[in-house]
């Protein structure tokens, strides 16, 4: 078996730029990864230390509860219906799933799976793990006479914060029912829409009363602040989700019981994930506003957790400008080739530092 070559990992090349950035009189301003920096909601917190003392293992498919409070949410929050329990499956985190999800479906060398032309790095590394091909596109006429195995969408995108509609949806869907290929939609900043509203690939007006062939994936780490937590679940065709659940159990790919009571907790508490997204909705305000009036053009951003922004010239050139200020973004060659004149800027910021980020740009 030939050994698996795994592209560096982006953020370890912003080392000397992040020192730059940290000499700054002000320290540094570190927008360049979306890791939350809010306290867990305490009712979180009090769910997770409730079950600390069960010393035995936790069933990989996930508490009833669980599954039963997934649903629930993803119909409150996202119009979502018709999920049965069993094709609900805890993760750990998302990025864990997204890396695996191509072997685990049993896809591998001779496979095909297109990914969004500015997208996640994971699904690459998802994709290469596997031993499968990768096609970066965002239309379906991309790929010509070509059938993959599978089809990553992203929407709100990571990094762009684009929302793809209804039509865009329900078109890869069809295509793809049509030849057999699984769709998985990265649904992680679902719940953050600004200027547009996000559509989930399993409501109702995309997938018309049908999930077969389609996974969703969500995550807890940007609307519940429990990235170090690593709380995430799939959920959409019960097959799939069997497949998933049955290799897993295999692989020991368990969310440990007190997280599994901290997601309960997480996804009945909409007040929580209201004041949380007030939270970011101020501080894009903020950045938005600060970038635009010192010559940034924000693209797309209207929904997720980041500004797209250019000055028109190379990624890293605006990277080490920003970093003469003591902001740290991330370059948007770290997504694909065609973000070589964006940076990706981060809303998980304090207030405090948001607010420092706007005077430098000011200054």
């Amino acid at each position: 078996m030939s050994r698996i070559v795994l592209p560096d990992f982006p953020w370890d090349s912003l080392a000397a730029v992040k020192a730059r950035a940290r000499e700054h009189p002000g320290g540094v301003v570190d927008l360049s990864i979306g890791t939350p920096v809010d306290p867990v909601p305490a009712s979180i917190r009090d769910a997770l230390a409730s079950v600390s003392d069960i010393p035995g293992y936790p069933t990989t498919h996930g508490i009833p509860a669980l599954r039963a409070a997934a649903i629930a949410a993803l119909g409150r929050r996202h119009g979502i219906e018709g999920i049965e329990p069993d094709a609900v499956l805890p993760t750990i985190g998302s990025k864990e799933l997204v890396a695996w999800l191509p072997r685990l479906l049993g896809f591998g060398p001779g496979d095909l799976v297109v990914i969004p032309e500015l997208a996640y790095p994971t699904y690459e590394v998802g994709a290469l793990l596997a031993g499968a091909s990768i096609l970066r596109a965002d239309g379906l006429t991309a790929l010509g006479p070509q059938r993959p195995a599978m089809i990553w969408i992203n929407s709100p995108s990571n990094p762009t914060g684009r929302v793809l509609g209804v039509e865009h949806l329900r078109k890869v869907v069809e295509w793809a029912r049509e030849r057999d290929v699984v769709v998985v939609s990265d649904e992680c900043y679902l719940a953050l829409g600004w200027e547009s509203e996000p559509l989930s690939i399993l409501h109702p007006s995309v997938h018309g009363g049908r999930t077969d062939g389609l996974l969703a994936v969500h995550s807890l780490s940007k609307s519940a602040n429990l990235a170090s937590y690593r709380a995430g679940f799939v959920t959409g065709d019960p097959k799939l989700v069997a497949e998933l659940l049955e290799v897993r159990k295999q692989a020991g790919m368990i969310v440990p019981r007190p997280v599994q009571e901290a997601m309960v907790a997480a996804l009945t508490d909409d007040e929580a994930l209201t004041a949380q997204r007030e939270r970011y909705l101020r501080r894009r305000l903020i950045l938005r506003k600060a970038l635009q009036d010192n010559g940034f053009e924000i693209s797309h951003s209207e929904a997720g957790l980041y500004l797209w922004a250019t000055r028109g010239e190379e990624a890293f050139t605006t990277v080490e400008w920003l970093a003469e200020r003591g902001i740290l973004v991330a370059p948007g060659t770290f997504y694909g080739p065609t973000g070589s004149h964006h940076v990706r800027v981060a809303l998980t910021g304090t207030d405090e530092r948001i607010e420092a980020a706007a005077e430098r740009l000011a200054g």
